[in-house]
């Protein structure tokens, strides 16, 4: 978007957001920075215990930071999935960019809180507009691509909706290397994969299917079986397929913990545990994700938590690895 476009797009453009959830419209005055991190800390201490858990390893000074990424991606992700329809959320996305935009390149003029609170964050670790561009593309190809023909197509869409997400956290914490950039793609496409295949009955009651079409036809199971919840042979089969592909991408990912700083090696050895826990859940129940939808007990929540602190003790008997940049 250039600025003259820039420009256009905000002239026909309601900045508040009317139509968005109450939580998310744009206030008419600009917070103080204090007041828009305490809201994106609200946001993401409340909205996402496992957000919660997993930065409370990173180094207290990074935590804002996080804060503030969690908060854009939570508020981009809302204003697709949670307003009336899908004009109202085109619409909204589109404003959404456009102000995205503006944090940029004309800061002093933002209001909402969540890019108040990201331009100390975008000075500061020097991130670059893209993968924030990028996360509102998947969120606008949700709006008109509601069902995914391969495990091509879900990479592609996970290229997108999920890999940014892991690439900003490298970044804020330091690291810049490709190695590490695709090792992070291949946790955060597999942890995607996992709360798609978590999610079977959800998605399809939204009119979404992110069972990709070629497995389907693979396996012998219909659009008509997932709608009308019919478990056989057939879809167990398929599932097993698709979370063991999910499983062997956490497992090629995982390889990043061992290459970066403790405190971030710990929370992402978490995230990475947490894909595999979700999987464990789908086998435990024989695949069977039409009769409802698996979830990760408090009893293996409490066991990923207690393993997470004692590999962060066993990692502070390693060496550490440093970020390329502060």
């Amino acid at each position: 978007m250039t600025t003259a476009t820039y420009k256009l797009e905000m002239r026909d453009m309601d900045e508040s957001l009317a139509g968005a959830p109450g939580i998310y419209l744009t206030p008419e005055v600009r917070p103080t920075l204090e007041a828009a991190q305490a809201w994106c800390k609200q946001l993401a201490t409340t909205h996402y215990e496992n957000f919660h858990v997993a930065t409370f390893f990173l180094p207290a000074a990074l935590r804002p930071h996080f804060h503030s990424i969690y908060a854009f991606c939570r508020t981009s992700d809302d204003l697709g999935d949670e307003v009336a329809d899908t004009a109202t959320a085109t619409r909204l996305l589109r404003t959404w960019r456009a102000l995205l935009y503006q944090c940029f390149v004309f800061p002093q003029a933002s209001k909402h809180p969540v890019f108040v609170a990201l331009q100390p964050t975008i000075a500061a670790r020097n991130l670059p507009k893209q993968p924030f561009d990028d996360l509102i593309s998947a969120f606008e190809q949700d709006q008109i691509h509601t069902h995914h023909e391969s495990l091509a197509s879900l990479e592609a869409y996970s290229r997108y909706s999920a890999n940014p997400v892991g690439r900003l956290v490298l970044l804020v914490s330091g690291y810049t290397s490709e190695e590490l950039m695709l090792l992070s793609d291949e946790i955060c496409t597999g942890l995607q994969l996992a709360n798609f295949y978590q999610d079977v009955v959800e998605d399809d009651a939204r009119n979404r299917r992110y069972i990709p079409a070629d497995a389907m036809q693979r396996f012998g199971v219909t659009g008509d079986q997932i709608h009308a919840r019919r478990f056989n042979d057939n879809f167990r089969n398929m599932m097993q397929f698709l979370v063991d592909d999910a499983r062997t991408r956490l497992t090629h990912g995982q390889r990043i913990v061992s290459l970066v700083d403790r405190d971030l090696a710990a929370t992402l050895s978490l995230f990475v545990k947490g894909g595999h826990a979700i999987l464990d859940a789908i086998a435990a129940q024989n695949y069977n994700t039409l009769k409802f939808r698996p979830v990760v007990s408090k009893s293996a929540k409490l066991k990923l938590l207690g393993g997470a602190f004692l590999g962060k003790l066993g990692i502070l008997f390693r060496p550490s690895h440093k970020p390329e940049a502060a």
